[in-house]
């Protein structure tokens, strides 16, 4: 149901859902794709390339490398690799590299036997052996301790973990996912990371580009992120649509979806007004729009945005684009979509 009075983008978007033209299109993937888990939103032509990537990978035992700025959904992706892998009813077990104490990462990874160290009261399988016949998923893989590199190394090539304490190898198939925010090429130039173990993780490379450069998932994320924090329909207001179009989202899908949270726990309703998002956000609903800009994909506040930004850099594309906190060449794509209607009249 929707409640009047009625807004037409999402009276647009209930009914695409309902007569499954959302579905249809998300099929259009690729022929051979199956079905997308319900939680996993590609309407950009980016995420959609990136699905299409996946299902050519995934049925195959490459390791695979996911990189992108923090909270673009790495672990989003592992889980979908993971579905679509040739041992989906396997165990995915996920662990984050930087979370792990360092004097126990090596049993963590690898496991340890009864009495290997002080406080070894039992044995231990670790992540490798937890997750034979399915997918390990190495979050901050960049910050695996150096001299821990070369083991992860060896279980990937003779497909054998050694647990410490023990001197007979273990056999293990697991697949293994590895994901980082960092760029690794230049930690393996500055001796921060092996060459060697690089280039066997990068079987695969698959970049999740930020969500400043994919606007169009922006709202379908907020529709679904609103519907799983209030448990039923809710509206976003015009307004606050636009200013969540036109913040920059540094922190990616995870600051977005904390700021849903926080405007469904404020609106104390069925409508999310700019008022009940955080306040860097909803200051751009102050910001002056642009009564005659052309009628494009992007939102008057976000075509207003860019062009005073713009100006005020005096035409410095370059210092523009690091101002509003995307990169130079997402932001002459968006000059087009600002262009393009009116060289076309």
């Amino acid at each position: 149901y929707l409640a009047k009075p009625v807004d037409l983008d999402e009276l647009r978007a209930a009914m695409a859902d309902a007569l499954g033209t959302s579905a249809a299109s998300r099929a259009d993937i690729e022929p051979s794709t199956p079905p997308l888990p319900a939680d996993l939103v590609c309407e950009s032509p980016p995420m959609r390339h990136l699905v299409s990537t996946i299902a050519v990978v995934a049925p195959s035992k490459a390791p695979v490398l996911i990189t992108g700025e923090s909270g673009t959904g790495k672990e989003v992706l592992a889980r979908l690799i993971h579905a679509w892998s040739p041992q989906p009813g396997g165990p995915l077990i996920a662990a984050n590299c930087a979370s792990l104490p360092e004097s126990l990462i090596e049993s963590e990874l690898f496991g340890h036997t009864k009495g290997a160290f002080t406080g070894a009261s039992e044995t231990r399988q670790g992540f490798f052996r937890a997750a034979h016949g399915g997918t390990l998923f190495l979050d901050e893989i960049a910050e695996l301790p150096l001299h821990l590199q070369p083991k992860l190394l060896r279980a990937l090539e003779t497909g054998q973990v050694t647990p410490v304490g023990s001197d007979r190898p273990v056999e293990v198939d697991t697949r293994l996912i590895a994901a980082t925010n960092r760029d690794l090429e230049k930690e393996v130039a500055e001796g921060r990371f092996r060459d060697d173990l690089y280039y066997r993780i990068n079987v695969v490379e698959l970049t999740i580009p930020p969500l400043r450069e994919r606007s169009e998932d922006v709202a379908p994320l907020t529709r679904h992120f609103a519907a799983e924090f209030s448990g039923g329909p809710v509206r976003l207001s015009p307004q606050a649509m636009q200013c969540l179009l036109a913040y920059p989202w540094s922190g990616n899908v995870r600051e977005l979806r904390n700021a849903v949270q926080r405007a469904c726990l404020l609106s104390r309703g069925d409508v999310i007004l700019p008022e009940h998002l955080p306040p860097k956000i909803a200051a751009l609903a102050s910001q002056p729009s642009v009564p005659d800009a052309p009628r494009g994909r992007l939102s008057q506040v976000e075509r207003a945005t860019i062009l005073a930004t713009l100006q005020e850099c005096g035409g410095n594309r370059t210092q523009a684009a690091k101002k509003l906190g995307i990169s130079r060449r997402a932001l002459i794509y968006k000059l087009r979509d600002i262009e393009a209607p009116a060289s076309g009249g």
